[in-house]
């Protein structure tokens, strides 16, 4: 689990309802047809902008924010020396079966024993690599439809209330609570965009360009060994990438 979304959401909405809870209660902030207008509607706005299919994929990419990042350019880079070593010492054939922290780093590997040249790998590589980045764009867009349009549709509700209160100004009593109900449609349309899916499309995004990254190191490695450099020649190509502790780690080792 990654502690820090599990943390943040929980102290974040904690501190939203504790705030409610020490003003007088939750009740007070509970309305229904207000949540129809602004969650309903803004779901069904969001779903206009985009497939299905993508709408409905958004909350399962939504649900990796929850979970640590698996791509650990700290392991790459070690590993991607060795199978330089190996691939110089022994040929690309004893690359096959090897195992290897990600998919798409096998699948480079399965090229190379394939016989794969540098050309054909790098094009179908970068290939998978802008499909997996329009995929995320996608479920990031989703996303962010709830973000830009919550906000509408809670400022929708409360003119919506505002209205039905200004058609009944004879009943003095009635506006104070009345007003209060049509704000409660601003309150949710903020808490939806910038509690909700506000910092969920903001981690999604993060994990997205550090996706990115590490496969485009994975590319560079796999040039090296194609092109039959020396594992401290891709070393020193994928090292950059790496914290001043990690490459600390890695030259001791070696």
């Amino acid at each position: 689990m990654d502690l820090a979304t599990i943390i943040g959401y929980v102290g974040a909405v904690g501190m939203v309802i504790g705030a409610m809870i020490v003003a007088g209660g939750v009740g007070p902030f509970l309305d229904i047809p207000s949540i129809l207008i602004v969650f309903g509607g803004t779901g069904f706005a969001a779903l206009s902008t985009t497939s299905l299919a993508v709408f409905m994929g958004s909350f399962k990419a939504m649900k990796l924010i929850i979970k640590p990042f698996p791509l650990k350019t700290e392991e790459l880079v070690p590993r991607m020396v060795e199978l330089a070593t190996l691939a110089r010492k022994d040929g690309m054939m004893a690359l096959e079966g090897q195992e290897v922290p990600d998919k798409f780093l096998e699948r480079g590997l399965q090229m190379l024993v394939d016989g794969a040249d540098e050309g054909k790998l790098v094009k179908q590589l970068k290939q998978d690599l802008k499909a997996m980045k329009a995929r995320h764009f996608a479920a990031q867009r989703a996303i962010k439809a709830w973000v830009d349009i919550g906000p509408a549709f809670g400022m929708i509700g409360t003119l919506i209330g505002l209205v039905l209160m200004l058609r009944n100004m004879t009943d003095v009593s009635s506006i104070g609570p009345a007003m209060a109900i049509a704000l409660l449609t601003t309150l949710y349309g903020a808490f939806l965009a910038n509690v909700l899916f506000g910092p969920a499309l903001t981690k999604l995004e993060t994990r997205s360009e550090a996706e990115v990254s590490y496969r485009s190191l994975v590319i560079a490695g796999l040039r090296g060994i194609v092109r039959g450099e020396s594992p401290r020649s891709v070393e020193d190509q994928l090292a950059a990438a790496l914290d001043p502790v990690a490459l600390e780690k890695l030259r001791a080792a070696a």
